[in-house]
């Protein structure tokens, strides 16, 4: 089975051609093939495949196997993969999800794919109690808003991993840095402490934004870089765009 291996600023998947390849088990293969010892290494699997109600269809399973409904990074890194292995020709399209159709644009220079926006839809069911704004993007968030620098905060583990199976959320940790910049880190469902979270980043801007704490549009530093978040003014989406870079393409044995 041929993959390609990619990442939006340090948050890796392993993409398969659902349009060439069949996967029978995909919660199996990706505990596997996630491992960062004895697989190719990544926070999970994700299958682009035909769809029914729009330009293609995005299938995500965690390293655990568990499979999730939305991923921003994810989706940004599928627009680069059909564009470049020949699905499309279009900069402009529609990818189905487990949290709804995204509008994908690509932005290109001399031909090759530098940056991806996908619109992530307005952030629902947005609550703020006991110290934490929730936010959906498609996908469930805890935005935890810190005076201190989360990545160095020593207990981030050990909470993250708490709050994540008490809460059964994606937790943000996110310090406001000014009106102009957030800085966040993040522990996932199924995936432990990523690099970066697209739908993280956009949760968490959309919670400072709501509380008034920033502006419309805002960087999001992650550990694994930086992405630009904009709330659109005419309908209130919110605009993630970032890289999305491929690593490399391989042959997996699936018989071994």
């Amino acid at each position: 089975m041929k993959f390609t291996k990619m990442h939006g600023i340090g948050n890796d998947y392993i993409y398969v051609d659902g349009f060439r390849e069949h996967v029978k088990n995909p919660s199996a293969l990706s505990i596997r093939m996630s491992d960062r010892h004895f697989g190719v290494g990544a926070d999970g699997l994700i299958l682009v495949l035909p769809s029914k109600c729009a330009d293609f269809r995005m299938r995500m399973f965690n390293a655990d196997g568990s499979e999730a409904e939305m991923c921003g990074n994810g989706a940004r890194c599928v627009g680069r993969f059909v564009y470049d292995h020949g699905l499309t020709d279009k900069t402009s399209f529609t990818l189905e999800t487990g949290g709804g159709i995204r509008p994908i644009t690509l932005h290109l220079e001399a031909g090759r794919v530098q940056s991806v926006t996908v619109d992530m839809g307005a952030p629902q069911a947005l609550e703020k109690r006991e110290g934490y704004v929730y936010v959906s993007m498609g996908n469930p968030h805890a935005v935890h808003l810190v005076p201190f620098d989360p990545f160095a905060w020593e207990a981030f583990e050990r909470e993250g991993a708490r709050l994540c199976s008490t809460l059964g959320m994606n937790i943000e940790f996110t310090k406001v840095l000014s009106r102009e910049a957030l800085q966040m880190r993040v522990y996932e469902r199924g995936s432990a402490e990523t690099l970066a979270c697209g739908s993280g980043a956009c949760a968490s801007a959309a919670a400072a934004m709501a509380l008034g704490l920033c502006n419309q549009s805002v960087t999001v530093k992650l550990r694994g870089g930086t992405l630009l978040i904009e709330c659109r003014q005419e309908d209130g989406h919110i605009l993630l765009r970032g890289d999305a870079v491929s690593v490399y393409e391989g042959d997996w044995l699936l018989g071994e």
